[in-house]
Formats: C-alpha cells, sequence, structure tokens
C-alpha cells in the first residue's frame, strides 16, 4: 500500500488528537500512514521520509514551537497541512502562529488547534482534484452534513428553545 497522505506526528502524545484525522481518510477509503519523527530529535530520519515517500499530501501536527509541517514544506513540493496541537502553557496558540506564520515561499495550509479531522478533509478535498471517485465521496459528504443541519434546525423550531436543549442533555 503506498500511502497518499503521510501524518508525521513530533510527538506520540499528539496521537489522540492526529486519529481523528486518520478516522477521516479511512472513511473516504484514502490510503495513509501515520508515523512519530520529530523535527528536533530524529532530523534526518524525518528528511530520509519525506524525500521517498511517495505521498501526495503531508499533515504534520505539533505542539509547542511546532517546527515540524514547516520543516516538512521546506523539504517537498507536496502540499503539506498544519495541526496546532493543544499545549499547556499557551493553550494551543504558540502552536498555531508557528505553523500559520511561515516565510515567503514555503506555505503550510494551517487548520485550527486540535483540528485533525479538518486536515483529514482538506487532505481528502486537495487528492479529490484529479479524482473523480474521491470527488462524488466528497459531495456525498458534504449533502449529509446540510441534511443534518436541516434535521437539527426542523427539530430545534418544532420543540423550541428549552426543550431542544433539555434532550441534548
Amino acid at each position: 500500500m503506498n500511502a497518499l497522505v503521510s501524518i508525521i506526528l513530533g510527538s506520540d502524545s499528539d496521537l489522540s488528537v492526529m486519529k481523528d484525522a486518520t478516522d477521516v481518510l479511512e472513511e473516504f477509503g484514502v490510503a495513509n500512514e501515520i508515523l512519530v519523527i520529530s523535527a528536533h530529535r530524529n532530523p534526518e530520519g524525518l528528511s530520509q521520509h519525506i524525500k521517498s515517500s511517495p505521498a501526495k499530501v503531508f499533515i504534520g501536527a505539533a505542539g509547542g514551537a511546532a517546527h515540524l509541517p514547516g520543516v516538512i514544506a521546506a523539504q517537498t513540493i507536496a502540499p503539506v497541512i498544519g495541526v496546532p496541537i493543544k499545549t499547556k502553557n499557551m493553550e494551543g496558540l504558540d502552536s498555531l502562529l508557528s505553523i500559520a506564520q511561515m516565510p515567503s515561499g514555503v506555505p503550510v495550509a494551517t487548520v485550527a488547534i486540535n483540528g485533525a479531522r479538518n486536515a483529514g478533509i482538506l487532505a481528502v478535498q486537495i487528492l479529490a482534484t484529479a479524482d473523480g471517485a474521491l470527488q462524488k465521496k466528497l459531495v456525498d459528504f458534504k449533502q449529509k452534513m446540510k441534511e443534518g443541519v436541516e434535521k437539527k434546525s426542523k427539530k430545534l423550531q418544532e420543540l423550541g428553545v428549552e426543550k431542544y436543549l433539555s434532550e441534548k442533555k
């Protein structure tokens, strides 16, 4: 299996967040891999993986200084999606800014703090630009989301605010 999406974590402590990305990719039938390769503690291993990977999209997850997605982007022409991981000290704002504030010429698409699910969906959308079957799956996915929101709105209108909220508990 050649992974179309390579998810790289700076630490295994990020795995509980990043599972959402693998879940989405599997839901869409997109081959993926998930690895722990620290940009700081194993820079050679990271470079080797990036250069040898057949992945069409990379997702890098990191907290704190959060250099990993940028280091990936510096070594590939493939799209890179950064997932800032929530931290204790700054609630992930440090991670978000480290990933989003990349220098000119080294872009990293950045999702919300702990936004692994959206990173997975964005990876699918990127791949779908060249894959009609994946495009169809995305259209169906968006339709189901729309129907879910419409169903909730209808229920809210029928029940009213107080009863709707009490049923959600």
